[in-house]
């Protein structure tokens, strides 16, 4: 696997690192109890591109690719993961745009992201989850354009989206090959924000519910074509599952170096337990099964990059495999910290809590296994 990182997108990295640790770090704990984004800390991110990661050089971006982009991310996460979430929607919503959409949505798009404007990905509904095809929320073709009703849930960014990404399904008897996707405003007359999420992790995220209440829009706000939404879905969270991914290898990493830094601190029995052998193990396999993570979340990104054949395999490899990874790792350095680390005045309780949607959100890890074998035998 051979890739390089460009001056230029290296700077982007060190920036979202220095960012992560001197401004994201120090107030993920407050953001955590609160479940709300801190709005000087979400002006510093738009401010500094970080918010706008997937836009083109063509419509004034960075024009970044892909493993970039997850090592950005990666490095949000190490400071608060619900953070980088908020960065890693606006990229997710950008996909379809970028896949299927005319060039006039796209300077739309981007043009809204460029100044600061927030989008949301908006696919999940309360009986459409891993089903894609039991979207729910319909729109009927009128004179000029459709007519929208229905609800999405659980949707990142909702409450403070400008942009809504949105798929609905314009077949009369529904199922995958009636699904489409629109680029609506938020201000759109019939659009509603619902019920916001309290969640257990990732809590500096705004999640909320969608309400789509005979909501029209025009025919230039379809992206794609009429019931395309479902191979454009798939093929953007293809790209998407591994920013999933190094996010979690962020959460992983955070954790280590929080229990390491414990285990230097805490004494029993006259001894550093830093010396102690099974916190050594446990420390050991931390590290082993997060590099081996970040090594194949690497690895997905250039697979996509290159439009390899096993992309999509890798792809949902390295969500997988990295989620996991981090379930376990927050874990481990819980019980590595002990009471302490089940405290809330300690940050690896948050790690442990954050990880979790990280085996949901994007595709379950089960529906993960599933891709997997199947490219794997029939591929």
């Amino acid at each position: 696997m051979n890739f390089t990182i460009e001056p230029q997108q290296q700077e982007l990295i060190d920036l979202a690192k220095t960012i992560a640790v001197n401004e994201i770090a120090p107030r993920a704990l407050d953001m955590d109890k609160t479940g709300v984004m801190d709005e000087e800390l979400l002006h510093i991110l738009k401010s500094s591109g970080l918010t706008q990661t997937s836009v083109p050089k063509e419509y004034g971006g960075a024009g970044l690719d892909l493993l970039t982009v997850a090592l950005i991310m990666e490095e949000i996460a190490k400071g608060c993961s619900g953070v980088a979430t908020v960065c890693a929607a606006n990229a997710l919503a950008s996909y379809p745009v970028l896949f299927a959409g005319s060039d006039d949505q796209k300077k739309e798009l981007f043009d809204c992201l460029n100044q600061g404007g927030m989008a949301c990905f908006a696919l999940t509904e309360p009986g459409a989850g891993s089903d894609a095809g039991a979207v729910s929320c319909k729109a009927k073709k009128v004179e000029g354009g459709y007519i929208l009703n229905g609800t999405k849930c659980f949707i990142t960014n909702a409450p403070i989206a400008d942009k809504f990404v949105v798929f609905a399904n314009t077949k009369e008897g529904g199922g995958i090959r009636g699904l489409t996707i629109f680029l609506i405003d938020a201000k759109t007359p019939g659009v509603s924000i619902g019920k916001e999420e309290d969640k257990m992790g990732i809590r500096a995220s705004a999640t909320a519910e969608i309400i789509f209440d005979d909501c029209f829009v025009p025919e230039s706000a379809r992206v794609g074509k009429e019931g395309r939404g479902f191979l454009i879905a798939m093929q953007t969270l293809q790209a998407s599952r591994p920013v999933v991914a190094a996010i979690s290898v962020g959460i992983a990493e955070a954790a280590i170096e929080a229990a390491v830094a414990y285990s230097h601190q805490r004494k029993q029995f006259g001894a550093k337990i830093a010396s102690f052998e099974m916190v050594q193990q446990m420390i050991a396999d931390m590290v082993m099964k997060t590099e081996a993570a970040k090594v194949l979340t690497y690895r997905a990104c250039v697979a996509q990059m290159n439009k390899e054949k096993k992309a999509a395999m890798y792809s949902a490899m390295s969500k997988c495999l990295a989620s996991d990874t981090a379930m376990e790792v927050t874990i481990t350095a819980v019980q590595v910290m002990g009471g302490n680390g089940y405290s809330r005045e300690n940050p690896v309780e948050k790690y442990m809590r954050d990880a979790k949607i990280m085996q949901i959100y994007e595709g379950t890890n089960q529906i993960q296994r599933l891709v997997i074998a199947n490219e794997a035998t029939f591929g």
